[in-house]
């Protein structure tokens, strides 16, 4: 409840060796992008006929990571230095974003119109330069924002978590219950989510939106330097936890994990093979698109049960850093505030695209997220 602290000086958002880690940490996962390893699937149909193609290898990137990381340990890197680093790198990851942003809302005018997405190009500069101009921007094969959707951000976000953890056992001497907690859940949520990497390719960000300001910079900087302040909280705020506490926070993390993965493999499965035993018995309700809504199973209790799910996860991760400040919950707040206004535009946008049948599935599912509350 105190005023908070002054801004930082620029001496303390400045270090030389911050934008070389962060365009190496770019490079590395650049290359491992092209690797010739996993499989290529297509995306959805686009305006033009086409669907693009996409390499699956995000979960190996994040292997590869780790392996390179135990190496660079082994030969006597400081990951605990990433702590001092944290600042110079949450601005070096700022102004990439602000240049590739640059570059991509420039490049955009020499883009097909087919290749536009539809709420990008508004003709306000502002809007569209944050929003995105073109759907999918890439340089040959190389897809710019399924790149950055996942890959250096998410895993640069576990990778912050391990230098805070090693931060903490060099002051502590040894990790806190609480630190080891928040670190292995965020871990599992990277891990599940390149595992998954496939089922991004439906998902809003990549199906609608336009690749501007407002993707470069949350998976770039907001991701890695914001969803890392619980294990940042902890290095100088250890925290005490009972095995009662702990217990029940993992039961809401398993609980909020079961929730967000089962409906997330659901809607996937169903979207991609109607006819799949997983779904072909769950109940339906046809569109004038030739579609389905799915109106039971996970999908018959609230509209977005995964939104639900990962909601649970978000508390698991702070409820560990305790009730003495705000900050372990900026996630949870903001992460609730970004699915509620998230989940408006999907309902507008279903509305306008299923009509009737959209009106008949809000009234057998009437709750949005939460059940019986929202």
């Amino acid at each position: 409840a105190a005023w908070p602290p002054p801004l930082p000086f620029m001496e303390e958002l400045w270090d030389p060796l911050a934008p070389v880690l962060l365009l190496g940490w770019m490079a590395l996962h650049a290359l491992l992008y092209l690797m010739p390893v996993g499989k290529v699937t297509e995306g959805i149909v686009l305006r033009d006929g086409k669907r693009l193609k996409y390499p699956i290898n995000g979960f190996h990137s994040l292997c590869i990571s780790t392996l390179l990381l135990m190496l660079f340990l082994r030969l006597g890197a400081h990951l605990e230095s990433l702590f001092e680093l944290f600042l110079p790198l949450a601005a070096s990851a700022i102004a990439l974003s602000f240049l590739l942003s640059f570059y991509l809302y420039i490049r955009s005018f020499w883009a097909p119109p087919h290749d536009l997405a539809v709420g990008g190009n508004t003709g306000n500069p502002l809007y569209d330069f944050f929003i995105g101009r073109e759907l999918n921007p890439r340089i040959g094969f190389f897809d710019l924002k399924y790149f950055c959707e996942l890959r250096p951000g998410l895993i640069g976000w576990a990778v912050i978590n391990l230098g805070m953890l090693m931060k903490e056992v060099e002051l502590q001497g040894s990790p806190s219950l609480a630190m080891l907690l928040v670190v292995s859940f965020q871990l599992l949520y990277v891990a599940d989510a390149l595992w998954n990497e496939e089922a991004i390719l439906t998902t809003m960000d990549i199906v609608h939106d336009g690749f501007g300001f407002m993707l470069a910079f949350g998976d770039l900087a907001w991701v890695p330097f914001t969803y890392s302040l619980q294990a940042a909280y902890l290095v100088k705020h250890p925290q005490t936890l009972s095995s009662l506490q702990a217990l029940a926070i993992v039961a809401l993390k398993v609980v909020g994990y079961t929730i967000f993965r089962r409906s997330n493999s659901q809607k996937n499965q169903f979207r991609r093979d109607p006819t799949h035993p997983s779904v072909s018995k769950l109940e339906t309700i046809a569109t004038a698109t030739g579609k389905r809504l799915l109106v039971s199973g996970w999908w018959g209790l609230v509209r977005h049960p995964n939104y639900l799910g990962d909601l649970f996860m978000a508390l698991a991760w702070s409820l560990p850093c305790g009730f003495s400040h705000l900050l372990p919950y900026f996630y949870v707040i903001y992460f609730t505030i970004l699915l509620i206004h998230r989940e408006d535009r999907d309902e507008r946008q279903c509305k306008a695209k299923y009509g009737l049948a959209w009106d008949s599935y809000c009234q057998r599912v009437p709750y949005r997220i939460f059940p019986y509350i929202y």
